[in-house]
């Protein structure tokens, strides 16, 4: 364990050189007005908690009618369009939530061809090997997926190296999506397909003349004539900071759009009438991606389905209060589910999800599983090809100049570790024999009840308990001890953007409701918080400030003491607090005494 001195002379190398990630100017980072009594308004009501969060997404449709009419959106779906027609490739790019996205855009793309190719062989050959047009490259592999891989988004070097390893060329379409707009390592993907004569989109979600004014890598990249600029500003965030609420679900909404209309454009050009009027696709415009969003948020935030989140978020709730654990099952929603639930981890700092054959650490209180599958049968399905694990040597380490922790000791993130996370449907007692242990269903669209029923005889008697899910069209029947139901339009589209947009609007609010009530969150400041990476740290250090009254250099040095004393206690086996709030609660003791 590091001395308190050793604590202390990183804060001040933090405080005097990385200067570069005090971010509090963003508003991105900055506290909603709308929110600011969010913890107190629902541990009171939690119908009432869940509308304030609800109203933040009320923010994203006039933005999205604004970029929907802008040059650059257009100007991104004749890009993809045209890469199409070449052949060449669409890499999307991004770190933490931006890196889950682009990822899931890549799953939703190949699932699309896949399904063509089974349901219409003569079509799907008229445009062959579509399936590999699109590439994902997340912050550290797709390890990164279900934990994140600490430090990798401050290292623009690594966004370079990742995707000049997955083949980027002149021609090829680079969409960097980052949240904040200052992510070193998505930074770092754009420079290098500009570098590579790629054409290059800057996806982000602050006020460009903000970024400009304050961050100067960003800076550099938006004011690149070369680079074409996405700027999809909503505001600050229904949770201070937390990216993966609104900021990624206005990403999606657009560049999903982008993706869908490039793809009914290209197949047009393809296809003939006769197999077009057999496909049953039409080209729609924008505004109505802007239409049935707005549709989406009024039908999700009628009183039947805020009274559906608020029993969904109290019954979770008390699910972990009686130290137990929920395991969600999901088949085409495995990603979805997955994403939301491992980002909880980060977000809120409960136990991230924990390997198979790890008997020391905790449990995580919520996982994942595809009933249906085998744990590899069940990632190649959720992916729609094998994962892509990172499995760099030292030299690889040495030669991006990164940290000599990183070079001393490599973090294993190849695919045999990714297959250690058992997402499939192999028996797992540390998880179904503790008492009151759950497994709750979440069904998309159509069938639902046969996927409710097949679940239940494949996995539910594991479980003492049993829940489902569903959104879109009622179940007639769920069979289950527990039902939860969000009656909303999922209108079929090629890459199936609505299913993933209501899944993501449902699962976000009710998790983060039920990490509030947990008390994750004080006022609408996440303290409890993972300091993984720099950006983080600055977080962590200006929540300390706000809360507990005092300096940010006070907070930043307090916060250091404490994160070395939880990393000591983790490596215990010992289930961890956050190091924020343990020292807001020191400074506020310390402060009681004098």
């Amino acid at each position: 364990m590091c001395t308190v001195s050793d604590a202390i002379e990183k804060a001040r190398r933090f405080l005097d050189k990385e200067r570069v990630f005090r971010l509090g100017e963003l508003l991105t980072e900055s506290s909603h007005p709308k929110t600011r009594a969010l913890s107190q308004t629902i541990g009171a009501d939690i119908g009432a908690g869940i509308r304030m969060l609800q109203s933040v997404d009320e923010e994203i449709p006039p933005i999205a009618a604004k970029v929907f009419q802008e040059d650059a959106f257009r100007d991104l779906i004749a890009a993809f369009v045209g890469a199409l027609n070449c052949g060449r490739r669409i890499f999307f790019t991004g770190c933490g939530a931006t890196g889950r996205l682009s990822i899931l855009l890549e799953a939703a793309w190949r699932r699309f061809w896949r399904q063509l190719k089974a349901n219409h062989a003569d079509l799907a050959a008229k445009a062959p090997d579509m399936e590999n047009s699109t590439f994902s490259v997340m912050a550290g592999g797709d390890f990164a997926l279900i934990k994140s891989v600490e430090g990798f988004e401050d290292f623009p070097q690594f966004g370079r190296y990742q995707l000049e390893q997955a083949g980027i060329q002149a021609g090829d379409v680079v969409v960097a999506i980052t949240e904040g707009g200052e992510t070193p390592f998505v930074i770092g993907t754009a420079w290098q397909g500009l570098d590579a004569g790629a054409q290059v989109f800057f996806v982000y979600n602050n006020p460009t003349e903000v970024l400009v004014r304050h961050v100067e890598r960003s800076r550099q990249v938006v004011e690149e004539p070369r680079i074409k600029k996405l700027d999809l500003a909503t505001g600050p965030m229904a949770i201070t900071g937390s990216t993966r609420m609104q900021a990624v679900t206005i990403e999606l909404l657009v560049v999903g759009c982008a993706l869908e209309t490039a793809l009914v454009q290209f197949l047009r050009q393809v296809l003939t009438a006769r197999d077009w009027a057999r496909l049953g696709l039409r080209i729609r415009p924008a505004e109505d991606y802007h239409r049935h969003f707005v549709d989406m948020l009024s039908q999700l935030s009628a009183p039947s389905a805020v009274d559906a989140m608020a029993r969904a978020t109290q019954f979770e709730e008390n699910i972990y209060r009686r130290d137990s654990l929920i395991t969600y099952a999901a088949d085409s929603a495995l990603l979805d589910a997955l994403t939301d639930t491992t980002e909880r981890s980060p977000t809120f700092m409960v136990p991230p999800f924990r390997k198979h054959g790890d008997d020391r650490s905790p449990q995580s209180w919520a996982f994942v599983k595809n009933p249906f599958l085998s744990t590899a049968r069940a990632w190649g399905d959720m992916l729609q090809r094998q994962p892509r694990g990172l499995d760099w040597p030292a030299d690889v380490y040495r030669k991006l100049n990164a940290p000599l922790t990183l070079q001393a000791e490599p973090p294993r993130l190849d695919n045999t570790e990714i297959y250690k996370f058992m997402t499939g449907n192999e028996p797992d007692p540390s998880r179904s024999s503790v008492p009151e242990s759950v497994l709750a269903v979440i069904a998309i669209g159509d069938k639902t009840d046969d996927l409710i029923r097949n679940s239940l005889e494949r996995c539910g008697t594991d479980y003492r308990r049993t829940a489902a899910i569903i959104i879109g069209e009622p179940a007639a029947a769920s069979h289950t001890d527990e039902l939860f139901q969000f009656s909303c339009d999922l209108p079929d589209s090629p890459l199936q953007l609505w299913h993933h947009l209501g899944t993501k609007l449902v699962l976000n609010t009710i998790s983060t409701a039920t990490m509030v009530r947990m008390g994750r969150v004080v006022g609408n400041a996440m303290v409890w918080l993972s300091p993984s990476n720099k950006k983080l740290i600055d977080r962590g250090s200006r929540l300390i400030s706000q809360v507990a009254k005092c300096s940010y250099e006070q907070a930043c040095i307090e916060l250091h003491r404490t994160m070395e004393e939880v990393q000591f206690r983790s490596q215990q086996g010992e289930e961890v607090p956050s190091p924020v709030a343990l020292a807001i609660e020191r400074i506020v003791a310390e402060r009681g005494k004098s």
